[in-house]
C-alpha cells in the first residue's frame, strides 16, 4: 500500500459560528481545494453540542498538502477560519493502514 497523508484538523466554536465555519470549508473544498494536485478526499464532521468541528482529509503526500497551505487562497481562508472560532489546529499524519468492508 502507498502511504499517504491524512490531516485531521479540529475546530473550537461556539454553536453561534459552527454553521459559518462549515460553509466556509464547504465553499473551499468546493471551489478550489478539491482541484488541487494531491488532494484524494474529505470529510466534514461536527459534535452534537456544535463545539467542535473536525476535517479529514487525505493527500496524495506532505508536500501536496504543504503546497495548499502556501496558495494565497487557503491563507485568506486560514484568516476567516480564525475569526470563526477559538482555536483550530491541523495535524499530519502517515496513513499505514485502511480497512474496508468485505
Amino acid at each position: 500500500m502507498q502511504t499517504t497523508q491524512t490531516v485531521i484538523t479540529t475546530f473550537e466554536v461556539n454553536p453561534g459560528t459552527c454553521q459559518d465555519l462549515i460553509d466556509e470549508l464547504s465553499a473551499a473544498y468546493e471551489g478550489f481545494i478539491r482541484d488541487r494536485p494531491g488532494f484524494r478526499a474529505a470529510a466534514l464532521h461536527v459534535n452534537d453540542a456544535q463545539t467542535r468541528v473536525a476535517v479529514i482529509s487525505r493527500w496524495i503526500d506532505r508536500e501536496a498538502f504543504m503546497d495548499l497551505l502556501r496558495d494565497e487562497r487557503m491563507r485568506a481562508l486560514s484568516r476567516r477560519l480564525n475569526a470563526l472560532c477559538r482555536s483550530f489546529e491541523p495535524v499530519l499524519y502517515d496513513t499505514l493502514a485502511e480497512v474496508e468492508p468485505r
